[in-house]
């Protein structure tokens, strides 16, 4: 019976389904590691789990029987993969278990942002609504979805269910293709300047690399309309966070919705934490990811990828 270890639990949560995991092999569990302590716990193992726990070449070589690192997640950022192949040692990771998750809460964002129901929730709770001489309170304005453009950037998997919910809305859908390989046939495809200037909304669901890191800067954001809405859910260092404070305090665009930071968890000191109207900006803890499905199925493709392994010894 294999040996497996999974350090770091506490990353996806409660998951009904993680015995199955138990029926693979002899596995321990944690919640947590630090990175003195992966050694100690993965010794004599041969398969090891990890979602953000980093396996670093000197880890490797002070475990001589890990055969299979299984990523706990899509990005293997964390992994000197090149190492582990060189040693003969598998990396799995985990891909196409999050759109519909990630998808959800990019329209969770974005319908906070435009329709407001803080402020209204909290005009009601504060006693203002039962005060009133009117049936309704039009105290903000907001505006419909159908008829203004998405610009999405990155229009990978998430970014086409994201299109997909955006045309139910009756939204038009243009893209910009960071690779600039992407060549959708059912969107146009517009350079990254156009697409600022010509988009009601920008939503960002790229990875982060060398195209995309610091790609919405201060002068990004100033092409963008004056009542424009920018979300980011792919990675924390697309959008550069000290212009787009600088830029929300300028009231240079209607709102922000942002899920990821360029350190996580966020410094205190993070200017987007101190911007002088926070009505324009909602901040979630990289959580789109997270549905109770979504990390059912990631459990479960990691089990998936577990099985290969060990049916390819046989």
């Amino acid at each position: 019976m294999d040996e497996i270890v999974f350090l770091d639990t506490a990353t996806i949560g409660s998951v009904q389904n993680m015995k199955l995991l138990k029926r693979l092999g002899k596995i321990d569990f944690f919640d947590e590691t630090k990175a003195e302590q992966v050694v100690k716990r993965a010794r004599s193992k041969e398969i090891l789990i990890t979602n953000k726990v980093a396996i670093t070449a000197d880890i490797i070589d002070q475990l001589p029987d890990l055969r299979l690192i299984c990523v706990a997640a899509t990005g293997v950022n964390n992994i000197d993969t090149e190492y582990a192949n060189k040693k003969g040692i598998q990396v799995k990771n985990v891909v196409n278990y999050s759109s519909d998750s990630v998808a959800q809460l990019t329209f969770t964002l974005l319908l906070y942002l435009v329709n407001k129901p803080g402020y209204y929730d909290n005009y009601v709770k504060s006693g203002a609504y039962a005060k009133s001489n009117s049936f309704t309170h039009l105290g903000e304005s907001y505006w419909e979805l159908r008829g203004k453009r998405l610009g999405i950037i990155g229009l990978g998997t998430i970014g086409r269910q994201v299109a997909r919910i955006a045309e139910s809305f009756g939204m038009e859908v243009i893209f910009y293709s960071t690779t600039g390989r992407n060549n959708n046939i059912n969107y146009k495809r517009f350079e990254l300047d156009d697409l600022l200037k010509n988009s009601d909304v920008i939503s960002i669901h790229a990875p982060l690399n060398e195209n995309t890191s610091g790609l919405i800067n201060y002068e990004k954001i100033k092409l963008m309309r004056p009542c424009a809405i920018l979300l980011n859910l792919g990675r924390g260092g697309i959008i550069v966070e000290e212009d787009l404070a600088k830029a929300l305090n300028d009231n240079l665009i209607g709102g922000a919705g942002i899920d990821v930071m360029v350190n996580e968890p966020i410094n205190p000191d993070n200017p987007l934490l101190k911007i002088y109207d926070k009505e324009k900006l909602i901040i979630t803890p990289h959580m789109a990811w997270a549905s109770q499905e979504a990390r059912e199925l990631l459990v479960q493709k990691i089990g998936q990828n577990i099985e290969l392994y060990q049916k390819g010894k046989h």
